[in-house]
């Protein structure tokens, strides 16, 4: 059932290729930041949010360094052991600078690419190069429909 989901989840990510950057927004072909490209994923898989995030800064600049991000996805998805465990459809969460809080996601798709919301551009299919890759911290599945 895991690589259902997974596979499910890089046909969807596919289909927002070319969506307009806009932050805070979640709309396929409207707009979408790199949230709400994960937001509409999940809409489209369960039918509605599991809750509706806070408001955020363009920057996602957080006071005390609270992991705001990294929270929501650990109440909301499956936590994956590490990047060698990953799969396509995987929600890869980004941490730009050590000390500072995760602040970018995409999504892990096959042939070292991972699709993503780029600031000032749209949602695109980037290569997971080493440079990416050093800054994933985290890992999470969608969970399974149903379950």
């Amino acid at each position: 059932m895991t690589a259902g989901i997974g596979k499910r989840v890089v046909a969807l990510a596919e289909e927002w290729v070319g969506t307009p950057y806009r932050h805070q927004a979640s709309l396929k072909g409207v707009g979408c930041d790199c949230l709400g490209l994960i937001r509409g994923i999940w809409r489209e898989i369960y039918g509605c949010e599991p809750e509706a995030p806070p408001a955020y800064a363009p920057d996602w600049a957080e006071r005390g360094g609270e992991e705001r991000l990294l929270s929501a996805a650990g109440r909301h998805f499956l936590s994956v052991v590490s990047m060698d465990a990953a799969l396509p459809g995987d929600v890869l969460v980004f941490r730009w600078r050590t000390g500072c809080a995760a602040k970018h996601v995409g999504i892990l798709c096959r042939g070292g690419r991972f699709t993503h919301a780029y600031e000032q551009a749209a949602v695109i299919r980037s290569p997971l190069v080493p440079a990416w890759r050093r800054k994933v911290v985290a890992v999470f599945r969608f969970p399974a429909v149903g379950g």
